[in-house]
């Protein structure tokens, strides 16, 4: 979907830059650039705000590359994910639309139902497998022997624990890992508002919601720090979502530095494969 094309829906719908403004919660003189074309290459969070709103429900990518990490050349806008069709709840007698799920439906369901609740849709969350969980836990264990030798007041959790992202009902994710600096936020057993760092190890059930929608709402809510990381394809795609646009890619050679502690912290990927590197073979 071209600017031009994102123009021509906003004719169709009839909106005004205000009433755009207004709906996405951009400011109104970034969607006035935009569509003036003083703008011809927006943010990729206000790209995905944009596009979530004008973009016709049925459209949607049938597949995900590489390349949709990189900002779009100019003119060019990303497609957002397609909601869930997780559907209603079975045997619970209440008959809601996609989308008005809360936190109150989230914490009714079965223990053994794993699922995130984003914007008011449920989206299912598959088991992590033995790799998945492996990566997940070298990282946190890096993160937590970091904050424990040199303390501060940030601190690394690893899945699950529930994130009220926005700090509202509607949206409750469990990254694979985050980082919190602001201790205040954990109430109650949850993350109640944006970690510092998220990291979200892929899996092909997930990846084209971690790589798109999540990483939308990530950026949205203020998460400094985004790190997707790809068992298949050895690759970490490392985001820092406080400064810069572009994606940084590393390989499982690499070492990472975590952003939010200024690279005095690194992520040794040769290490992790020197130790894991049988998984890897047992699953190929």
């Amino acid at each position: 979907m071209t600017i031009d094309e994102m123009k021509e829906r906003k004719r169709e719908l009839g909106y005004t830059n205000k009433t755009i403004s207004d709906k996405t919660g951009l400011p109104l003189s970034t969607v006035q650039k935009i569509f003036s074309g003083a703008t011809t290459s927006p943010r990729e969070a206000t790209i995905r705000a944009l596009e979530s709103l004008l973009m016709p429900a049925d459209t949607g990518p049938s597949s995900l590359s590489y390349s949709d990490l990189l900002p779009a050349p100019p003119g060019v806008i990303f497609v957002r994910e397609p909601k869930s069709d997780y559907g209603l709840k079975e045997g619970s007698g209440e008959d809601k639309k996609e989308g008005l799920y809360t936190l109150k439906d989230y914490l009714a369901l079965p223990d053994d139902q794993r699922v995130e609740l984003i914007d008011g849709v449920f989206y299912d969350l598959a088991a992590p497998h033995t790799i998945h969980q492996s990566i997940a836990g070298y990282i946190h264990r890096v993160l937590l022997d970091y904050v424990f030798e040199h303390k501060g007041a940030c601190y690394p959790f690893i899945s699950p624990v529930d994130v009220q992202l926005d700090s509202d009902d509607k949206t409750v994710v469990q990254p694979d890992v985050l980082i919190v600096c602001d201790r205040n936020k954990y109430k109650n057993g949850r993350i109640f508002g944006a970690p510092d760092m998220v990291v979200e190890v892929l899996s092909p059930s997930t990846k084209k919601k971690d790589m798109q929608l999540k990483m939308f709402k990530y950026a949205s809510a203020g998460v400094r720090e985004y790190w997707m990381i790809d068992p298949q394809k050895k690759l970490v795609i490392q985001y820092d979502l406080e400064h810069i646009e572009f994606p940084t890619l590393y390989g499982f050679e690499d070492q990472v530095p975590v952003l939010v502690w200024e690279g005095k912290c690194k992520v040794n990927f040769k290490e992790m494969m020197e130790n894991m590197q049988f998984l890897f073979e047992v699953q190929g």
